[in-house]
C-alpha cells in the first residue's frame, strides 16, 4: 500500500504485516476447511435423515434434507471464496465475509440438531469474518 507524501518525495511503500498475512492465509484455509465440513454435514443430512436428532417444538424446524441443502450450498460457496481470498481477490473477500456470516447464522439455527459441531463452526466463522475485515487487504501486497 502506498501512502501520500506531503514532502514532495515519491510515496513510500509499506511492507505488509506478516502477522496480518498469516491471519488471512489461516482464515482462507479455515474457510476452505469449514466449506468441506459444511459439505460433509450437508451430505450426511441428505443421505442419512435419521443421523441428526430432531427436537420437538423448535421455531426453525426444517427437515434434515432442507438443512442438508443449506449446509451443502454454504459449504461450496465458502470453499470457493476461500480459494479466491488466497489469490487476493477483493470480491472473494466480500463474498467470504457474507458467506461466513450466513454460515454462522445457519449453524446457530442448527444448534438443536448437532450442538457442539454447530458452535465450533460458528466460532470459526466469527474468526474468519474478523480476519477478512481487519487484515484482508494485506494479502494482496
Amino acid at each position: 500500500m502506498t501512502e501520500r507524501s506531503t514532502t514532495g518525495y515519491p510515496p513510500v511503500k509499506r511492507a505488509p504485516n506478516s502477522w496480518a498475512v498469516g491471519a488471512i492465509v489461516f482464515a482462507a484455509v479455515m474457510m476452505m476447511m469449514a466449506g468441506v465440513f459444511q459439505i460433509l454435514a450437508g451430505i450426511v443430512a441428505l443421505f442419512q435423515n435419521e443421523f441428526y436428532a430432531v427436537t420437538p417444538k423448535y421455531v426453525f424446524q426444517f427437515d434434515a434434507t432442507t438443512w442438508g441443502w443449506i449446509h451443502l450450498l454454504i459449504g461450496i460457496g465458502l470453499g470457493l471464496a476461500g480459494l479466491g481470498v488466497l489469490r487476493g481477490n477483493l470480491a472473494a473477500r466480500i463474498v467470504g465475509i457474507a458467506l461466513a456470516a450466513l454460515s454462522a447464522v445457519a449453524n446457530f439455527l442448527f444448534i438443536p440438531y448437532y450442538p457442539f459441531w454447530s458452535l465450533a463452526i460458528a466460532a470459526l466463522d466469527v474468526f474468519v469474518i474478523w480476519a477478512l475485515v481487519a487484515h484482508g487487504k494485506d494479502i494482496r501486497e
